[in-house]
């Protein structure tokens, strides 16, 4: 499997990963659930190039998100065939963005309740739509383990691993994920369901997860090991 980040790598970071031993796997084990960040309108946006809707939709990936829903989408039906659980999570103000503190660092004038319960910007997008049976999770910060109790509904179902996707990279896949493996699941992201807006953003935190933290596979692999 060729890596994204290889065009990112020095002579030297090549070195320092082959004599430093990084990248080694960790596995999966046998109960495994899958797990959505954050599919909503506002980090997906429209199925279109990200600069030509990031005046309706700022916080959007674009082209580049859609191309991995539909890969989670065919993930999915696998995971539901074989009854493994599907996890959503939701980022979401509820009345206010006073607490909200990535509203410091970014300018969203005139477009504060997009962030707010109700508005079409932090529904999941329909064509990944939760069941009845999934467990939906909402959160107010970049891990899903923050705040929430995420490890009661994965200790109660006896998750054991986690198949990470959706996005941001580099934000609230990034979190969830360090905040998993240092709960004791393992982990992977699934490389081609996982999105950013930033280029340079998702490559690097990839490689940064892969190195230290977690597997990093792609969808086919991911439904290799949902088929076993």
């Amino acid at each position: 499997m060729s890596r994204i980040w290889e065009d990112l790598l020095t002579e030297r970071d090549r070195e320092v990963l082959k004599k430093g031993g990084f990248g080694k796997s960790r596995g999966l084990g046998a109960k495994p659930c899958l797990m959505i960040i954050d599919p909503q309108y506002n980090y997906v946006g429209e199925d279109k190039p990200l600069l030509e809707q990031l005046g309706q939709w700022p916080s959007a990936c674009g082209a580049d998100a859609w191309s991995g829903i539909r890969k989670i989408k065919k993930i999915m039906e696998i995971a539901r065939s074989k009854k493994v659980p599907i996890i959503y999570t939701r980022q979401v103000q509820k009345k206010s963005r006073a607490f909200d503190a990535f509203q410091k660092k970014v300018d969203r004038a005139g477009k504060d309740d997009y962030y707010l319960d109700g508005h079409k910007g932090t529904r999941i997008v329909e064509e990944l739509a939760p069941l009845e049976e999934d467990v939906v999770v909402e959160k107010s910060y970049s891990s899903a383990f923050y705040g929430t109790p995420m490890v009661t509904y994965l200790n109660t179902l006896q998750i054991d691993s986690i198949l990470m996707t959706g996005g941001t990279t580099c934000g609230c896949v990034r979190a969830t994920t360090v905040d998993a493996i240092t709960r004791g699941y393992n982990l992977a992201v699934v490389e081609d369901c996982v999105f950013d807006r930033i280029q340079i953003s998702h490559k690097a935190t990839l490689l940064d997860m892969w190195m230290k933290y977690c597997d990093v596979i792609s969808s086919q692999e991911a439904v290799e090991y949902l088929n076993k």
